[in-house]
């Protein structure tokens, strides 16, 4: 009957811990315990949903871990909302200061000495309500700024003692338990939430195959629906007899309050034709009040005991809704108390010790109890205390965790890993030799240290073309032409390896002619590249140096074929080429400047022309054709010719008056 299985069909559904499918049950083994830090990082691959099958449950395919807080999430949402938190934060501020991180109960001692209140977010659009309405809750602010800042005023062995007398964390054990089986692959392991197993099974770990099929619970068809109750006006609590295995759940934080008694045998429902299991719910109820403050956070009692007695409208209305919020939770908690005393397990979330305090008292008629065995905490990141969070809490703790190894992508890290770490003790070994060399190299001796100063001078000297400088130094030093630049063929000096070749590769002729025949420097030396200095001349200036230098010297001073200079230039045919190219240069500059010339002169004698044709044209347009006309304004211009500004004006005058006198007649003919 089980061969008829395939690991497909098993993984098919998400496996509930209380209902294990026949198959797994016979054949579960327990992976061995060296192994179970590593399985506890493995990406998980199951699929986790809700087996209530409500939509608002997130999905994961792969499992992330904190390697800071040494913490290890089933779903992407719980890791980030770790990273939103303030034991995250506290350790990451740990880690800068070079100490070590704290586990989850040493953080929730220190917080609850702080008296805060905290709470995470639900969701980003439910904290923007809450925010809007006043009660949003501030997480990762003043509570770590507070204790950071107490933190700062003790001292180190003081804080020790005060957050460590509780207990000493190491390592710790992981929070699932791996198991195998040979009806799955051999890289597919499921895991096992550690927290729902007493403290006496966890202790016999070796029997914990069967303590899991003790625990196994036959499903159920789902239960009729309960029937009002007239008097009470609601829906009554299931008797005790009706109860079967259950456990408790609650959270409690920034004035949110939530709990739920679930049943640990699952219902059988169909949905769509397809048989699902579900949750059974016992009991649910949850509360809100405002009680924290607005955009600072903690609670207002915390604030009371931090700064005194605060006198407003907001913190007189928050210390009623406190007092009013733990009525209420330790009167549900009264009505609860025979099915939470009857529960298998007690999952509580409830930091700082305000919470605490409404949840374990000590009051008359306490519930919940500190020494309880049954006490638990949730081994993984929670959200606001809301009833969809607490059914998320459950299935989280219930569901097997299925996780699937890819050997080929281990391999492949595996060899990544080998590579990079032979590539670094490489490069270490790189680094250890050059330092190595380094410290030999300036262990120098005190001829190293003459040739490495003669080399600077010498560099300088050629550098800024000081020729007569430089046969001095040499002189008075003692040093020939051919000195060869210390260190040698080192990166600085493989090209220019003599003074011949710097002073032939920076282009000086000057220093280049002194070197040849004054110093007596070998033309025939070769660098690093095997090239002789005439090689590295630049312009014909300094090539021209080394054949005047031949024909100076004479041919049989060097082997100049082996140098590689041309044949012999005298200075004489030196200047005669320079006049004959000047003279040529010169009849070239004449030859353009009277081309410029008539260019120009044809430019201007155009620009007459047109202009010319232009005026004839205006003037025939305007009196036509072949007549010169004489125009009133003319004539004014003639009259006026010769004659100073007064006479021009006193003409003006005249002319105005005569017109005048004109106009008079005519009018007084016209009469």
């Amino acid at each position: 009957m089980a061969a008829s299985f395939s690991p497909e069909t098993l993984l098919k559904r998400p496996l509930y811990v209380y209902d294990l499918p026949k198959e797994i049950l016979d054949n579960l083994q327990l992976e061995e315990e060296v192994n179970t830090s590593s399985a506890a990082n493995i990406p998980d691959t199951s699929s986790i949903s809700d087996p209530s099958s409500t939509s608002d449950t997130s999905i994961s395919k792969a499992g992330i871990a904190c390697a800071l807080c040494g913490l290890s999430f089933a779903t992407v949402q719980d890791q980030r909302g770790h990273a939103r938190s303030d034991q995250h934060a506290y350790n990451l501020k740990q880690k800068l200061r070079g100490l070590k991180p704290v586990g989850e109960a040493d953080f929730e001692k220190m917080v609850g000495d702080l008296d805060e209140s905290l709470s995470g977010s639900d969701t980003e659009s439910e904290s923007e309500s809450d925010d809007e309405d006043g009660t949003g809750t501030k997480t990762n602010g003043n509570t770590l700024s507070t204790l950071l800042k107490r933190q700062g005023n003790i001292e180190e062995t003081e804080e020790v003692e005060a957050y460590g007398k509780k207990r000493k964390r190491g390592a710790g054990k992981p929070p699932i338990i791996w198991f195998k089986t040979p009806e799955l692959p051999s890289n597919t392991s499921l895991g096992v939430y550690r927290g729902i197993f007493s403290t006496t099974e966890q202790q016999n770990l070796p029997n914990i195959i069967q303590t899991i099929r003790n625990k196994q619970l036959p499903s159920a068809p789902p239960p009729a629906p309960p029937k009002l109750d007239d008097d009470e006006g609601g829906v009554p609590l299931p008797k005790a007899q009706e109860l079967g295995p259950h456990i408790f759940l609650c959270m409690i934080g920034g004035g949110h309050f939530a709990a739920m008694i679930v049943s640990l045998k699952p219902k059988i429902t169909r949905v769509h034709g397809n048989v699902e299991r579900q949750a059974t719910v016992l009991a649910h109820k949850t509360f809100h009040r405002y009680t924290t403050r607005r955009k600072q956070g903690g609670a207002q009692s915390a604030a009371d005991n931090a700064k005194g007695g605060i006198h407003s409208a907001g913190s007189a209305l928050r210390r009623g809704n406190e007092v009013a919020l733990e009525t209420d939770i330790r009167q549900l908690l009264s009505e609860w108390k025979t099915m939470i005393d009857t529960s298998e397990l007690i999952f509580i979330r409830a930091t700082g010790t305000t919470n605490r305090r409404v949840l374990f008292g000590p009051y008359d008629g306490q519930v919940l109890r500190t020494d309880d065995v049954r006490n638990r905490g949730f081994p993984f990141s929670t959200r606001r205390a809301t009833q969809a969070e607490l059914m998320r809490a459950f299935v989280e703790l219930t569901r097997v965790k299925v996780n699937t190894v890819d050997e080929a992508a281990l391999a492949a890290a595996a060899a990544e890993e080998e590579t990079a770490r032979q590539k670094a003790a490489a490069t270490a070994e790189a680094k250890a030799q050059a330092a190595a060399a380094k410290a030999t190299k300036t262990e120098r001796n005190a001829e190293e240290e003459t040739a490495l100063l003669h080399t600077t001078q010498i560099e300088a000297l050629v550098r800024r073309s000081k020729a007569p400088a430089l046969l001095s130094y040499l002189s008075t030093n003692s040093l020939t032409a051919d000195f060869e630049l210390y260190p040698p063929f080192s990166q600085a000096h493989y090209h220019a390896s003599y003074p011949l070749h710097l002073a032939a590769s920076i282009n000086s002729p000057a220093t280049v002619t002194a070197l040849l025949l004054k110093a007596k420097a070998n033309p025939t030396l070769l660098n690093g590249d095997a090239k002789p200095a005439f090689e590295l001349a630049g312009d014909r200036a300094t090539r021209d140096a080394f054949r005047l230098c031949r024909s100076e010297l004479g041919e049989s001073a060097w082997d100049w074929a082996a140098s590689h200079v041309p044949d012999a230039l005298t200075r004489a045919e030196i200047d005669e080429r320079a006049k004959r190219e000047k003279a040529e240069e010169d009849a070239a500059e004449e030859q353009r400047r009277k081309a410029e010339m008539e260019r120009f002169k044809e430019e201007e004698l155009k620009k007459k022309e047109a202009k010319k044709a232009l005026g004839v044209a205006k003037t025939e347009k305007k009196h036509g054709k072949g007549k010169t006309l004489v125009t009133a304004e003319d004539r004014r211009e003639e009259e006026a010719r010769g004659m100073t500004p007064e006479m021009k004006m006193r003409l003006e005058r005249e002319k105005r008056a005569r017109a005048a006198e004109e106009r008079m007649k005519k009018m007084a003919g016209g009469k």
